[in-house]
């Protein structure tokens, strides 16, 4: 096991330089009814369903370093030509390094609806990270807990339990500072009874965390196979052609 906060460490190390970071891919995406996506590289977390896996465990082989300029351009460049108005970044953890984020939040033009993907581990660790994001207000935080408790996150993460805390901490974090939240789960690897004991520790932070973002395993070959090698089991898992239309 690991401490999630030594590897966003070490990855931001690998995939930021001055003012840039790593990015594999821009597109569009069908996600949130169609969205601006910047896919960067680096992640603190090694979660055994992650579609990224290759970029995660080997940043230093992937992506290409850009400035934060040229990943807002991008994002609302793509956005302009598919006509979408929400833009993202995605694909490993966003978060990693602060600096760049904040710029690139900076430069994004304000009609545009920024959704933030993160596992919630910076956020949760350093309650002024929250403060700093409490300046956009077109920002959305998406926290995505992974599992629905400290044993089922370390065992999908490999990462420490306590983990798991500050993926609620990020949550308790950015609601103090008043910045629009929601949580969502990977329950795919969950029984009943622990997705009912997540949905009453999210109700005490918030009534409205009960009815949290369902998340389930997507079967891309890459991530089955792993599942397959490392002998791990799920309980629900779909193709990616076959993704319920309310997780999309």
């Amino acid at each position: 096991m690991f401490s999630p906060i030594e590897i966003a460490v070490i990855a931001r190390n690998i995939v930021c330089k001055n003012d840039r970071r790593k990015y594999y891919r821009f597109r569009p995406s069908r996600f949130y009814g169609g969205i601006s996506t910047a896919d960067c590289v680096g992640c603190c977390l090694r979660c055994v369903f992650c579609w990224a896996w290759k970029e995660v465990t080997r940043p230093q082989e992937h992506g290409e370093f850009y400035s934060p300029d040229k990943v807002a351009k991008r994002l609302v460049s793509i956005a302009l030509k598919k006509k979408l108005n929400q833009l993202r970044i995605s694909g490993n953890e966003p978060t990693i390094y602060r600096e760049h984020l904040i710029r690139v939040l900076e430069l994004i033009p304000k009609e545009y609806l920024f959704i933030l993907e993160t596992n919630g581990i910076p956020i949760g660790s350093d309650q002024s990270y929250a403060e700093e994001l409490s300046r956009f207000p077109n920002l959305y935080v998406r926290v995505s807990l992974k599992g629905t408790c400290e044993e089922e996150f370390s065992r999908l993460t490999g990462a420490y339990p306590d983990g798991f805390q500050m993926q609620i901490d990020a949550l308790e974090n950015l609601m103090k500072y008043k910045v629009n939240v929601h949580p969502a789960c990977m329950i795919s690897f969950s029984p009943a009874e622990n997705i009912r004991a997540l949905k009453k520790r999210l109700k005490a932070l918030n009534h409205a965390f009960e009815d949290f973002e369902v998340e389930e395993l997507i079967l891309y070959p890459s991530v089955e196979e792993r599942l397959k090698r490392l002998k791990v089991s799920y309980v629900t898992g779909y193709r990616p052609e076959e993704i319920p239309a309310e997780q999309i």
